[in-house]
């Protein structure tokens, strides 16, 4: 795995959930076109990104390494937040009342967690 992408892909996330937090308190639902919204958004695509990166770093990793890892396991630890994020998206913003940024914190907290799994899979942690 790149050792750094993990790290990035973390904090990402946390500040996207960091966000969503404030909306949340602050009672403001998703609009689409609003500066909240937007860098928001803006976050959540550029961790999808990430997260495409990481998966497709993980499988060729994957495919060419002699440890004992749980291919599957692994596999589906990968491609789980890449599946989660725009999930979270969709549901959040049609969710129209104050729980819309809820939903996307959820999400965001999700993937350090899964990323977190990920890395003691990699390293032969059962």
């Amino acid at each position: 795995m790149i050792a750094v992408l993990p790290v990035v892909l973390t904090v990402v996330a946390l500040l996207a959930g960091l966000g969503a937090l404030v909306m949340l308190i602050a009672d403001r639902p998703l609009v689409l076109g609003s500066k909240p919204t937007t860098a928001l958004l803006v976050a959540l695509v550029l961790l999808e990104i990430g997260l495409l990166v990481q998966a497709v770093v993980g499988v060729v990793l994957l495919n060419g390494t002699d440890r004992e890892v749980d291919g599957l396991t692994f596999v589906g630890y990968l491609f789980g937040p890449v599946v989660i994020v725009p999930v979270a998206v969709v549901w959040g913003l049609s969710e129209r009342t104050r729980f819309g940024p809820g939903v996307l914190l959820v999400g965001c907290l999700s993937v350090p967690v899964m990323i977190l799994r990920l890395t003691q899979i990699w390293a032969g942690h059962a």
